[in-house]
């Protein structure tokens, strides 16, 4: 197998976790492993946890981590069961955690999972293909009001009731089976001008769909409150985000762990007791430079966040 792929902000990914030789890491989002080589690299008597909710990400990383499987545990399983993960594999506390959200390079490079609008494919985009939910099941049974509300508010698709409305009218005659009879019907339902835009017409919907079939964004803030969990004092947690809605939900957990006290404003002492569990590293997120487009497009919409896990006798 040729790895070509480029992880996306690696050296500022590295740069972030600290990572000791001798520390514990996990990368929850192993994809074709390109930061878990370099985190391995840097190890000696330290242990680095992969997870992935995709079998194939699995196997190939055995190959790809070869030289360094003496300290690494590879986990099928979804970042959602972090807690469960980390408790299995006997770690009571990490150093460091990274998470590269959204769908990986090689599961849009190979056309047969479905991910893709550009080639022909079954409707699946299951990022776990055990997992029972499909892209077919959503495009074919879900309401027309559920339809348009996934396409609005997980694609920021401004023609979503128009879409939502085409789907189901199809759906009427046949089944939807395949992505680009799917392309199809959303470029059907949107205006000329919407088809002349540089973005690919299905994108926004294709996300959407992807979204809600794998429960993207519903894993999220229980997964960083779970990292939070696991990280030890002055432990790393570092979140790669690709779209708006992902590092809105990053940006206000993360906040949220970081701020402490909740009492209202007008308490002149506070009566809460809570302290702030973490420290943001990097108040602006972190983005590709020039140098990294240039050679990495798929960079662009990225962006990287920072935090640190307090020390709760330094509060």
């Amino acid at each position: 197998m040729e790895y070509t792929h480029k992880p996306v902000l690696l050296d500022a990914c590295i740069q972030a976790l600290n990572i000791r030789p001798d520390g514990v890491y996990v990368d929850g989002t192993l994809g074709r492993a390109g930061h878990s080589l370099e985190i391995a690299r840097r190890l000696t008597t330290g242990r680095l946890i992969c997870i992935d909710r995709d079998q194939a990400a699995i196997d190939a990383a055995k190959v790809r981590l070869a030289p360094y499987l003496d300290r690494v545990t590879l986990v099928h399983s979804n970042f959602s069961e972090l807690k469960e993960v980390l408790s299995a594999a006997g770690v009571s506390g990490a150093d460091g955690m990274l998470f590269d959200l959204g769908v990986s390079s090689p599961q849009l490079d190979d056309a047969s999972r479905g991910f893709s609008y550009m080639q022909d494919a079954p409707l699946d985009m299951r990022m776990d293909t055990a997992a029972p939910l499909t892209a077919y099941e959503v495009v074919n049974t879900w309401p027309q009001e559920e339809l348009r509300r996934i396409l609005y508010e997980y694609g920021e698709e401004r023609y979503a009731p128009a879409i939502a409305k085409a789907i189901v009218r199809a759906r009427e005659t046949a089944p939807v089976k395949t992505t680009l009879e799917l392309v199809e019907i959303i470029k059907g339902a949107m205006p000329p001008a919407a088809l002349r835009e540089k973005q690919h017409p299905a994108k926004r919907s294709f996300q959407a769909i992807r979204i809600a079939v794998n429960g993207e964004l519903d894993a999220l803030p229980p997964m960083l409150r779970a990292a939070v969990d696991g990280l030890n004092p002055g432990g790393r947690l570092a979140v790669i985000t690709f779209h708006s809605l992902e590092d809105r939900i990053v940006k206000r957990t993360l906040a949220e762990q970081a701020r402490g006290c909740t009492c209202p404003p007008e308490f002149p002492v506070c009566v809460c007791g809570k302290k702030p569990r973490i420290r943001l590293v990097n108040r602006k997120p972190i983005t590709a430079d020039q140098a990294e487009l240039a050679d990495n497009p798929r960079a662009r919409s990225a962006k990287l966040r920072v935090a640190e896990k307090c020390d709760p006798f330094d509060l």
